[in-house]
Protein backbone atom coordinates (compact mmCIF):
# COMPACT_ATOMS: atom_id res chain seq x y z
CA UNK A 1 0.00 0.00 0.00
CA UNK A 2 2.77 2.01 0.56
CA UNK A 3 4.13 2.08 -2.66
CA UNK A 4 1.10 3.47 -4.42
CA UNK A 5 1.39 6.38 -1.88
CA UNK A 6 4.54 7.00 -3.15
CA UNK A 7 3.58 6.69 -6.73
CA UNK A 8 0.72 8.82 -6.28
CA UNK A 9 2.76 11.89 -4.50
CA UNK A 10 5.28 11.19 -6.97
CA UNK A 11 2.87 12.55 -9.68
CA UNK A 12 1.38 15.01 -8.10
CA UNK A 13 4.71 16.51 -7.60
CA UNK A 14 5.85 15.46 -11.39
CA UNK A 15 2.29 17.60 -12.27
CA UNK A 16 3.61 20.65 -10.37
CA UNK A 17 6.99 20.37 -11.43
CA UNK A 18 6.19 20.67 -15.06
CA UNK A 19 3.69 23.30 -14.30
CA UNK A 20 6.25 25.24 -12.70
CA UNK A 21 8.42 24.80 -15.95
CA UNK A 22 5.88 25.63 -18.40
CA UNK A 23 4.58 28.88 -16.56
CA UNK A 24 8.46 29.76 -15.80
CA UNK A 25 9.39 29.95 -19.48
CA UNK A 26 6.38 31.95 -20.21
CA UNK A 27 7.33 34.82 -17.17
CA UNK A 28 10.88 34.55 -19.75
CA UNK A 29 9.37 35.05 -23.26
CA UNK A 30 7.51 38.37 -21.07
CA UNK A 31 10.75 39.43 -19.76
CA UNK A 32 12.09 39.06 -22.72
CA UNK A 33 9.38 41.12 -24.76
CA UNK A 34 10.39 43.96 -22.07
CA UNK A 35 13.51 44.84 -23.95
CA UNK A 36 11.24 45.92 -27.10
CA UNK A 37 9.12 48.52 -24.26
CA UNK A 38 10.26 52.10 -22.80
CA UNK A 39 12.49 52.98 -20.53
CA UNK A 40 9.85 53.14 -17.86
CA UNK A 41 7.42 50.00 -18.45
CA UNK A 42 10.51 48.19 -19.06
CA UNK A 43 11.48 48.31 -15.08
CA UNK A 44 8.09 48.17 -14.36
CA UNK A 45 7.35 45.63 -16.14
CA UNK A 46 10.92 43.67 -15.36
CA UNK A 47 10.05 44.52 -11.73
CA UNK A 48 6.42 42.76 -11.44
CA UNK A 49 7.74 39.94 -13.71
CA UNK A 50 10.87 39.04 -11.36
CA UNK A 51 8.87 38.78 -8.40
CA UNK A 52 6.51 36.59 -10.28
CA UNK A 53 9.58 34.60 -11.69
CA UNK A 54 11.05 34.56 -7.80
CA UNK A 55 7.85 33.26 -6.30
CA UNK A 56 7.00 30.72 -8.53
CA UNK A 57 10.67 29.21 -8.60
CA UNK A 58 11.24 29.39 -5.61
CA UNK A 59 7.99 28.23 -3.69
CA UNK A 60 6.43 25.98 -6.69
CA UNK A 61 9.40 24.73 -8.76
CA UNK A 62 11.86 24.08 -6.81
CA UNK A 63 9.73 22.30 -4.27
CA UNK A 64 8.35 20.01 -6.89
CA UNK A 65 11.23 18.93 -8.40
CA UNK A 66 12.34 17.76 -4.97
CA UNK A 67 9.64 16.01 -3.74
CA UNK A 68 8.67 14.48 -6.88
CA UNK A 69 12.48 12.99 -7.01
CA UNK A 70 12.47 12.04 -3.23
CA UNK A 71 8.72 10.48 -4.21
CA UNK A 72 10.41 8.66 -7.03
CA UNK A 73 13.51 7.68 -4.87
CA UNK A 74 11.44 6.22 -2.34
CA UNK A 75 9.42 4.18 -4.73
CA UNK A 76 12.93 2.42 -6.19
CA UNK A 77 13.65 2.18 -2.26
CA UNK A 78 10.31 0.52 -1.79
CA UNK A 79 10.58 -1.86 -4.43
CA UNK A 80 13.87 -2.30 -5.95
CA UNK A 81 12.91 -4.54 -8.61
CA UNK A 82 12.04 -1.16 -10.99
CA UNK A 83 15.27 -0.61 -11.64
CA UNK A 84 15.26 -3.74 -13.40
CA UNK A 85 13.08 -2.72 -15.92
CA UNK A 86 15.02 -1.89 -19.30
CA UNK A 87 11.64 1.22 -20.11
CA UNK A 88 13.07 2.51 -16.16
CA UNK A 89 16.84 3.19 -17.51
CA UNK A 90 15.62 5.33 -20.41
CA UNK A 91 13.01 6.76 -18.04
CA UNK A 92 15.75 7.76 -16.00
CA UNK A 93 17.45 9.36 -18.68
CA UNK A 94 15.26 11.65 -19.53
CA UNK A 95 15.42 12.47 -16.03
CA UNK A 96 18.52 13.49 -16.29
CA UNK A 97 17.63 15.45 -19.18
CA UNK A 98 14.57 17.17 -17.32
CA UNK A 99 16.98 17.92 -14.14
CA UNK A 100 19.40 19.77 -16.35
CA UNK A 101 16.69 21.84 -18.49
CA UNK A 102 15.40 22.80 -14.40
CA UNK A 103 19.11 23.61 -13.97
CA UNK A 104 19.31 25.62 -17.05
CA UNK A 105 16.08 27.30 -15.97
CA UNK A 106 17.47 28.14 -12.61
CA UNK A 107 20.43 29.78 -14.36
CA UNK A 108 18.27 31.57 -16.38
CA UNK A 109 16.29 32.78 -13.41
CA UNK A 110 19.87 34.13 -11.82
CA UNK A 111 20.04 36.24 -14.70
CA UNK A 112 16.94 37.86 -14.52
CA UNK A 113 17.75 38.70 -10.95
CA UNK A 114 20.93 40.04 -12.45
CA UNK A 115 19.22 41.95 -15.01
CA UNK A 116 21.52 40.21 -17.34
CA UNK A 117 18.62 38.39 -19.20
CA UNK A 118 19.76 38.66 -22.85
CA UNK A 119 18.00 35.63 -25.02
CA UNK A 120 15.19 36.70 -26.86
CA UNK A 121 11.18 35.92 -26.70
CA UNK A 122 11.56 33.59 -29.50
CA UNK A 123 14.46 31.78 -28.40
CA UNK A 124 12.10 30.72 -24.85
CA UNK A 125 9.52 30.33 -27.47
CA UNK A 126 11.30 27.20 -28.81
CA UNK A 127 13.40 26.43 -25.20
CA UNK A 128 9.26 25.80 -23.89
CA UNK A 129 9.15 22.70 -26.31
CA UNK A 130 12.06 21.32 -24.51
CA UNK A 131 10.04 20.31 -21.46
CA UNK A 132 7.33 19.05 -23.88
CA UNK A 133 9.04 16.64 -25.41
CA UNK A 134 10.56 14.95 -22.04
CA UNK A 135 6.67 14.94 -21.08
CA UNK A 136 5.62 13.19 -23.78
CA UNK A 137 8.56 10.84 -23.88
CA UNK A 138 8.20 9.85 -20.57
CA UNK A 139 4.79 9.85 -20.20
CA UNK A 140 4.50 7.05 -23.19
CA UNK A 141 7.79 5.53 -21.91
CA UNK A 142 5.75 4.95 -18.60
CA UNK A 143 2.45 4.08 -19.53
CA UNK A 144 3.39 1.84 -22.45
CA UNK A 145 6.80 0.06 -20.90
CA UNK A 146 8.23 -2.81 -22.47
CA UNK A 147 5.53 -2.53 -25.32
CA UNK A 148 6.93 0.30 -26.48
CA UNK A 149 7.81 0.21 -30.03
CA UNK A 150 11.56 2.08 -30.73
CA UNK A 151 11.14 2.89 -33.90
CA UNK A 152 7.44 3.95 -33.99
CA UNK A 153 8.44 5.93 -30.93
CA UNK A 154 11.29 7.83 -32.36
CA UNK A 155 9.71 8.41 -35.17
CA UNK A 156 6.82 9.71 -33.10
CA UNK A 157 8.95 12.18 -31.37
CA UNK A 158 10.63 13.50 -34.32
CA UNK A 159 7.14 13.95 -36.07
CA UNK A 160 6.03 15.74 -32.63
CA UNK A 161 9.16 17.85 -32.79
CA UNK A 162 8.56 18.80 -36.12
CA UNK A 163 5.18 19.98 -35.53
CA UNK A 164 5.85 22.17 -32.68
CA UNK A 165 8.01 24.04 -35.06
CA UNK A 166 5.84 24.49 -37.65
CA UNK A 167 3.55 25.52 -34.83
CA UNK A 168 5.93 27.87 -33.37
CA UNK A 169 6.84 29.58 -37.00
CA UNK A 170 2.97 29.81 -37.46
CA UNK A 171 2.74 31.22 -34.41
CA UNK A 172 5.66 34.01 -35.55
CA UNK A 173 4.25 35.01 -38.70
CA UNK A 174 0.12 35.40 -37.09
CA UNK A 175 2.13 37.80 -34.12
CA UNK A 176 4.14 39.69 -36.91
CA UNK A 177 1.30 40.29 -38.80
CA UNK A 178 -0.76 41.33 -35.59
CA UNK A 179 2.10 44.09 -34.56
CA UNK A 180 1.95 45.82 -38.50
Amino acid sequence: MLYFYLKALHIIFIVCWFAGLFYIVRLFVYYAETADKTEIEQKILRDQYTIMTNRLWNIITWPAAVLATAFGVGMFIYNPALLQMPWMHIKLLFVVLLIAYHLQCHKYVQQINKRTLTKTSSYFRLWNEGATLILFSVVFLVILKSTFNWIFGVVGLVGLSVLLMIGIKFYKRVRERNNK
